[in-house]
């Protein structure tokens, strides 16, 4: 069967001309660009890019079709996706489903057979922008003026959108190989951990559990009061979608949370609120860090990491207020990637440690999570 076909409109103003990969009607959202090489189904199914149009830069996407153990949630978050081109054969052992046929089961408007470089270099040159992806022929003045008329991203508190309905326990054990190289084998040292829900992905879930023997993951907009009535050993901040500003209930909690000394880890929006909470100021980015390949530099021992980045906010490193001092940065635009309290056991990384898909090099912030519990 021939694929019908597609559009692209951005709010700039370019149009793209492609085929339907996916489900039939329409997608909204700001698209922006993710350079990681593999793991179509974990960026797809990551609650960050809840109203995000991902375009990935790599040409051939679905060639290891799908399964359901490579969701990083209960189902796929970005508002659409485009790539260059689908591979005609698709072969893996791990195989459910064609790639098509999952974006289509989880209703995920996609585009295929357009020019990404191209789509690529408008991004990094005007930036991150609206978008509308249309199926059908001849839509493109209609794309144009939905993509258009969409919000922006900022103002838009998206964790309250992601998060769960109630708090729950994590489910999985210590015995999960995927997580392994952290903190190595043994028994979990602490009892437990608290961990916000802004959008989190279940591999956090899975590092937390070899260092806690009870993960509790809470709603978004928990009061700090029912996180502290669980005298857990730490607190985690998780990833998530949107602009953290108006997060304002979060932001109060972790104040209430770091006034009674109790360990905090906060990961990509986590760290964005983490500094919030302490007095920082955040940023809206050009076309911020999508990928899996993007190289930091611890400032205190000098060492460089290669990180997996998702976030199109960040914390104005020249806004960091006495009690905090950074710790990381970015070698490709020098944006701030790491901060920690000066006076207390409070730390944020704005890479994702727990990597799925992408490197391993930031393990050691559970490492450095689990020494702040120690003490």
């Amino acid at each position: 069967m021939t694929a019908p076909p597609a559009t692209l409109a951005l709010a700039g103003g370019a149009v793209f001309h492609g085929r339907s990969i996916g489900a039939d009607g329409e997608a909204l959202g700001e698209v922006v660009f993710n350079t990681a090489m593999t793991g179509y189904q974990e960026i797809l199914t990551d609650p960050s890019y809840c109203r995000q149009i991902v375009t990935l830069t790599v040409p051939h996407v679905g060639n290891t079709g799908a399964n359901r153990e490579d969701y990083e949630s209960d189902r796929v978050f970005a508002a659409g996706l485009v790539i260059r081109d689908l591979p005609v054969t698709e072969s893996n052992w791990r195989k459910d489903i064609s790639f098509s046929g999952f974006l289509r089961s989880e209703g995920v408007v996609s585009i295929a057979g357009i020019d990404t470089r191209r789509l690529t270099r408008i991004l990094r040159e005007e930036g991150a922008q609206q978008s509308c992806i249309l199926v059908g022929e001849g839509r493109h003045e209609e794309a144009l003026a939905r993509a258009r008329a969409a919000p922006g991203m900022m103002g838009l508190d998206l964790a309250r959108v992601v998060t769960a309905d109630s708090s729950y326990e994590w489910p999985e054990g210590c015995d999960d190989s995927a997580a392994g190289w952290m903190i190595g084998a043994g028994e979990p040292q602490f009892e437990r951990i608290v961990a916000y829900d802004y959008g989190i992905k279940r591999n956090i879930l899975r590092s937390l559990a070899r260092l806690a023997r009870r993960v509790t993951v809470l709603p978004a907009e928990t009061p700090a009061s029912e996180a502290l009535s669980l005298k857990p050993d730490g607190v985690f901040l998780s990833n998530g979608p949107g602009d953290p500003e108006p997060c304002g209930y979060a932001i109060k909690a972790v104040r209430e949370i770091l006034g009674q000394g109790t360990p905090v880890l906060g990961i990509c929006l986590g760290h964005q609120i983490l500094g919030l909470a302490c007095g920082a100021r955040t940023m809206k980015m050009k076309f911020g860090h999508h990928g899996a390949n993007h190289p930091i530099v611890d400032l205190d021992s000098g060492e460089v990491a290669i990180s997996s980045q998702n976030h199109g906010f960040a914390v104005d490193e020249d806004s960091l207020p006495d009690c905090l001092r950074a710790t990381h940065r970015s070698l490709f635009d020098g944006t701030l990637q790491g901060l920690a309290h000066r006076g207390l056991p409070a730390i944020g990384f704005q890479g994702h440690p727990e990597a799925s898909p992408g490197p391993h090099d930031l393990g050691y912030a559970f490492k450095r999570f689990s020494r702040l519990m120690e003490r």
